[in-house]
């Protein structure tokens, strides 16, 4: 299990994980918590996400997979930060395919379309290398991920970001089921649309150089986190382009050579 410690003394993640509670018990941003933490201590905003964590699963929540991060070199470097990062998916966060989703279940929404994989086996012990990866996963998915940030205004730096379970949101997953013997991750081409109009399009490619590579690396740094990933959970990979704001009323669509498309629409 990683080294846990940090120069951020406990009181200071317990004060930056109650700060993003009360974001999440009333509706409402609150400021950025590197003030408490630090804008790149890894060790402290992983402390105050497994906090976060910890609240959400005692309340009821179940954990139902990942989510990857800054998997693109232009939000990595607009953070000033040279590595993804995770959160965590409970089972609340997921909507069907085609559902409405309420205008309020996610702060300051921002949407991003994906692939996502499905894993018929644990990633918890052995090389973890592309090899494993590939023979756990069952199959992928076009998936679009409702970001949510629970601090004011996105203003955030990796620290914020880390700590407030790498701003997700939501999720919805598409209804084609492939198996990577019929689907080729880095080929694949993405298209996303906001009320029929175009708003990002990208490629597997953009998620660091192969959706599989963003994978290994969850799987490493799940492990080395003491909470391996498990067969049955979903894994978001990564945006293939660029995350958009959305409002309430707007209906999404995005779609995935090789996958097919998935669709969702807010409530007004």
């Amino acid at each position: 299990m990683l080294d846990n410690h940090s120069p951020v003394d406990a009181d200071s993640i317990t004060a930056a994980a109650d700060r993003l509670r009360e974001a999440l018990a009333t509706g409402k941003p609150v400021a950025p918590v590197r003030d408490l933490i630090g804008r790149d201590d890894i060790k402290a905003a992983y402390a105050v996400q497994q906090q976060l964590t910890t609240s959400r699963i005692e309340a009821g929540a179940t954990v139902v997979g990942r989510k990857i991060g800054l998997t693109s070199p232009a939000v990595q470097q607009q953070l000033g930060v040279d590595r993804p990062d995770f959160g965590v998916l409970f089972d609340d966060m997921e909507y069907g395919a085609g559902a409405i989703v309420p205008a309020d279940a996610v702060l300051q929404p921002r949407i991003e379309a994906e692939i996502a994989f499905v894993l018929r086996a644990d990633l918890a012990h052995g090389p973890l290398d592309d090899e494993q990866v590939r023979r756990a996963i069952d199959y992928a998915v076009a998936a679009i991920e409702i970001c949510g940030s629970r601090v004011a205004d996105w203003d955030i730096s990796f620290g914020d970001t880390v700590a407030d379970n790498a701003s997700a949101g939501g999720f919805v997953l598409g209804t084609r089921q492939v198996p990577l013997t019929a689907f080729d991750p880095v080929a694949a081409e993405m298209t996303m649309a906001i009320d029929s109009e175009t708003v990002s399009t990208g490629s597997g490619a953009a998620c660091l150089g192969d959706p599989i590579n963003a994978v290994v690396w969850l799987a490493r740094q799940a492990r080395e986190f003491g909470a391996p990933l498990r067969a049955g959970q979903v894994i978001l990979s990564g945006a293939l382009g660029p995350m958009r704001p959305v409002r309430p009323g707007a209906a999404v669509h995005a779609s995935v050579t090789g996958l097919g498309s998935v669709s969702f629409a807010f409530s007004e």
